[in-house]
């Protein structure tokens, strides 16, 4: 009689080192690098075009028309929202996409049989998100510079936020892809949920000139936070106590991150 091989003996390829499938974890994540490195036309250069043109268009509809918005000229005011803007879109489409598709075409199981733990397919997952937000990141602040001559104030904090939307979105990105069992789903929640959250968190408004009860509502959006977040380490100029904000932006992390994991653990809507 043949005995049984453990799957996680090195025989079957899998490294463990204590209880992590370093090795596993790494080819996921690889996956997920490579899946929208193989076109960088759409997931980089397309995001820096559409930045390049909000900015074009607010420059010649507003021209020098409009004044300073809490000190500072608009286009310098501007660019950390577009910025976080982008990375927030991107962040969470890596992920949803990539699960949405594996799903409809019927490759999730590829994913779901290696021995990779919850823990291990969610910090796969977010590797491509954090990435794909640094290169985006990168890319736009590097002409967010060029064309506003504003340097970067803080740039750790303005890194600890492109961080932290990077992981919420991506988390929020896994609980779409989970919760979608078709692309028209997946549309919806980007259309009706994402984009509206992005575009109403101050990032081309400051959201003290909004009026009650909307600008207390304001509050209530992590992604405002983080907008904010990414202005004062652009400008040193915020809407609200930075320290509060990165709080606020980690506690929402940690209870996204925490539901992906629970159903990534117990397959929700992943298993048949």
């Amino acid at each position: 009689m043949t005995p049984r091989m453990n799957p996680d003996s090195p025989a079957m390829g899998v490294r463990r080192f204590g209880r992590i499938n370093w090795l596993g974890m790494r080819t996921l994540a690889t996956r997920e690098v490579c899946r929208f490195m193989a076109v960088w036309q759409q997931t980089i250069f397309a995001p820096l075009m559409t930045a390049g043109l909000f900015v074009l268009v607010f420059a010649l509809a507003l021209g020098q028309g409009r004044g300073e918005v809490m000190g500072l000229p608009y286009l310098v005011f501007l660019g950390p929202g577009i910025l976080m803007m982008t990375v927030i879109q991107n962040s969470f489409a890596n992920t949803s996409s990539s699960i949405t598709s594996a799903k409809v075409q019927g490759n999730i199981v590829d994913t779901l049989m290696p021995p990779l733990s919850a823990g291990e397919l969610l910090a796969g997952y977010l590797a491509g998100s954090v990435v794909r937000a640094g290169l985006v990141a990168t890319v736009i602040g590097t002409g967010m510079v060029i064309v506003t001559g504003q340097g970067i104030t803080h740039p750790a904090l303005a890194a600890l936020f492109v961080l932290l939307a990077a992981l919420l979105l991506g988390g929020l990105g896994i609980l779409a892809g989970i919760m979608a069992q078709k692309f028209d789903q997946m549309a919806a929640i980007t259309n009706f949920i994402i984009t509206p959250l992005s575009f109403l968190s101050g990032t081309f408004y400051s959201v003290q000139t909004l009026p009650e009860p909307f600008r207390t509502l304001s509050h209530w959006n992590p992604i405002f936070y983080l907008i904010d977040g990414a202005r004062f380490g652009v400008t040193g100029i915020s809407d609200a106590p930075v320290l509060r904000g990165a709080a606020i932006c980690i506690l929402a992390v940690a209870g996204v991150l925490t539901l992906a994991w629970h159903w990534l653990r117990i397959g929700y809507r992943m298993k048949a």
